[in-house]
């Protein structure tokens, strides 16, 4: 049985619209299945966990973005249960890292091919990501994003990635850069005026932005983006070549590779994991290698 999660306010209700068109399709082909649609927060988790402990259950099916991804892969780590992911969120990194495509039709016939990949996932604190932890100015950025009022219009036009932009530019209007201690693979080092930290176990965020384009998610690695020592107007003129991942190559940005790193600073630094909030500073972070199998 394959079982769907779904979350009905993914895209701005853009999960529920495709569920209709995914459920004539399961019916036309005599597929055995089940939905759950989630009803709160955390709701994801609870019945990904329940489920990876059926034996009929072969597969688990999200439909929805990525901090739908987020919530499941929590309840499901470990578990020899696939996880399948139907996009249907705003930015639908997690599908852009993976190669998934992001039509949902085309995502449902790959999910039937069942072709199976493991991949690792960090660990921040003890919860699990599949696709970045940033903190910092971007944790601040994605809090604002997910509490403002124009991300669900945006997203049901398509133009989720826009209500980030926005809050972008809100958030860099006041936001104050902090000192930092790194602690990585054992070694400590202190690093001054930091605007965010970004830990990559895929190259995606944020709708397709490229914060490090060299990370995978089966190398047992992270990659880390380091931006500091910058002004705003800086800050704002490199902005743009994250979409392409060429802001690499100025020399306020640092990328590092590590398993495990710890970060703490005098000033409260937010991270969001997947675009979810995920407190505050100080943090503990690691890779799971070979923790998740994904169809």
């Amino acid at each position: 049985m394959y079982a769907f999660i779904v979350n009905r306010f993914s895209g701005g209700g853009k999960a529920s619209k495709i569920l209709v068109h995914m459920e004539n399709t399961l019916k036309e082909k005599d597929i055995s299945y089940q939905v759950y649609v989630t009803n709160r927060q955390h709701h994801a988790t609870d019945l990904a966990r329940e489920l990876s402990q059926k034996r009929e259950t072969k597969a688990i099916i999200a439909v929805g973005g990525d901090g739908t991804v987020h919530e499941i892969i929590n309840g499901m780590v470990g578990s020899d249960i696939p996880l399948g992911i139907i996009p249907a969120g705003s930015g639908n990194d997690f599908c852009r890292g993976m190669g998934i495509p992001l039509n949902y039709v085309h995502a449902l016939e790959r999910i039937f091919k069942d072709e199976r990949k493991l991949i690792d996932v960090g660990s921040i604190n003890n919860e699990f990501f599949a696709t970045i932890v940033g903190i910092g100015f971007d944790g601040k950025v994605a809090r604002e994003t997910n509490q403002s009022q124009n991300k669900r219009i945006l997203s049901l036009a398509g133009l989720g990635r826009i209500s980030y932009i926005i809050n972008v530019l809100k958030v860099l209007l006041y936001y104050q850069p902090t000192n930092v201690d790194l602690i990585m693979n054992q070694e400590q080092s202190n690093h001054q005026h930091v605007w965010l930290i970004a830990i990559a176990n895929s190259p995606f965020y944020a709708g397709g932005m490229m914060i490090c384009p060299g990370a995978k998610n089966n190398d047992q690695l992270f990659d880390i983006c380091i931006v500091k020592g910058i002004s705003r107007w800086q800050l704002l003129r490199i902005f743009p070549s994250v979409f392409k991942g060429k802001h690499i190559k100025h020399p306020s940005v640092t990328i590092l590779k590590a398993k495990e790193l710890e970060i703490s600073s005098p000033t409260p630094m937010m991270a969001h994991g997947d675009g979810e909030f995920l407190g505050e500073t100080p943090f503990k972070i690691m890779i799971s290698p070979k923790t998740l199998c994904v169809l």
